[in-house]
């Protein structure tokens, strides 16, 4: 019977517009339910995007390593990882190198495709670099060395804005080639991505008989780098 009285109670209660303790609980917990699952929702989009956002960072940081390691950005060239910072390319790979033309730093009229049918090493510089500076010497002796053998060193100097700067560093370091004058790095961007970067400097590409890029290095070279880069590449006629 008092079963039966508490349930006519809790009725009457309802029909009162009140709720009994045990209903107030109930909807109390519902209500609970109802905003946390409120702020979880929130979270969850909010999540949504920064997720998004974290996983699309981590593409486009393992897109630009993998793009270091390999060099097939785009399909434009197509590097084998070599030792260290020196690259190169199988010979049925290799893309050929853009057309440059432009003043040399004594302000001669300068022309890539002129050299055609000769391995070419094209490197950039500048006076105020200080690794520039350190591999200045190798470039010259080399240089010098493989004349002879079909081989033609060419400068691009780059940043330097007064041409008095470079002109000095060829006479220091007894640079006799001729060099690209490309202060504003017009000439570097010409490149495929990931042959020459403006931002790394001093760096070096070897193009071979055919004009195609055959070995990229991003770093200062010694003389026995360069030897090992170009005697392949002079071998093969």
């Amino acid at each position: 019977m008092s079963q039966i009285r508490a349930s006519l109670r809790r009725r009457a209660a309802r029909r009162a517009g009140t709720a009994s303790p045990a209903d107030g609980a109930g909807a109390a917990r519902t209500v609970r339910r109802g905003r946390g699952g409120g702020r979880g929702g929130g979270a969850s989009r909010r999540l949504v995007p920064l997720a998004a956002c974290a996983a699309a960072g981590a593409l486009l940081l393992t897109g630009c390593s993998g793009q270091e390691k390999t060099g097939s950005s785009g399909g434009d060239t197509k590097f084998v990882q070599g030792t260290g910072q020196i690259t190169k390319v199988p010979a049925g790979e290799r893309k050929s190198a853009p057309e440059l033309t432009g003043t040399s730093v004594e302000g001669k009229k300068l022309k890539l495709s002129d050299y055609r049918g000769k391995v070419v090493v094209l490197n950039v510089w500048g006076s105020w670099c200080s690794p520039c500076r350190a591999e200045a010497p190798n470039l010259a002796k080399v240089a010098r060395d493989t004349e002879d053998k079909g081989v033609q060193f060419i400068g691009i100097n780059t940043r330097d804005l007064d041409k008095a700067n470079a002109k000095a560093f060829e006479r220091n370091y007894e640079i006799d080639y001729p060099s690209f004058y490309d202060p504003n790095g017009r000439l570097i961007l010409k490149f495929p991505k990931n042959t020459l970067s403006p931002q790394a400097i001093p760096s070096t590409v070897v193009l071979d008989r055919d004009g195609k890029i055959a070995v990229r290095a991003l770093k200062e070279l010694s003389e026995k780098e360069l030897r090992s880069a170009l005697d392949p590449l002079i071998a093969a006629k």
